[in-house]
């Protein structure tokens, strides 16, 4: 799993390995373990560095913690948007609230959900196909699925609206 982090205006590229106990960061391999310690309270172990996450929130892709009694801002991208954003496109996941919306022109390859489905931000809602390559595009809000404006098989356009989630909250 890749990953880029940007804490403070330095970009870290981290690759996880699949056992999630390695991770590459910037080229270096690292030992890797995160622990959840109490209620909003986690350990983090880096090679021979411990680190105490408190006061953890998420808003759209950005994390705020305090971090061993020091306030930080990690602003987190996953594959899918680092790829959108080699590409030239904007992450539109990220900036539409309750909708899921295209990224690029695509067609549909499958849906994996209902109307009336309960879905968690991250979970995988459409399998996008676009220049040869399938986009899994996940929920951008914990909600319930209230609308499904595509049919597998189907082409869209950029900013096409295919999910309508309803938000919790």
């Amino acid at each position: 799993m890749k990953f880029e982090a940007t804490v403070k205006d330095k970009t870290y590229n981290l690759e996880f390995d699949e056992e999630i106990t390695n991770v590459d960061v910037n080229g270096t391999l690292r030992s890797f373990k995160f622990q959840k310690l109490s209620d909003n309270r986690y350990l983090l172990r880096l090679g021979k560095k411990t680190y105490i996450l408190d006061n953890i929130s998420k808003s759209g892709s950005s994390f705020n913690f305090t971090v061993n009694s020091q306030w930080a801002n990690v602003e987190v991208k996953d594959e899918q948007a680092i790829l959108l954003d080699k590409m030239g496109f904007q992450n539109t996941l990220a900036t539409s609230e309750g909708n899921l919306t295209a990224p690029m022109p695509g067609k549909i390859l499958n849906i994996l959900v209902h109307i009336g489905d309960q879905v968690k931000q991250g979970d995988p809602l459409i399998i996008l196909e676009a220049m040869k390559m399938e986009n899994e595009l996940k929920a951008p809000v914990d909600g319930t699925i209230s609308a499904i404006q595509v049919e597998k098989g189907t082409s869209v356009d950029k900013k096409a609206i295919l999910i309508e989630i309803k938000a919790i909250g």
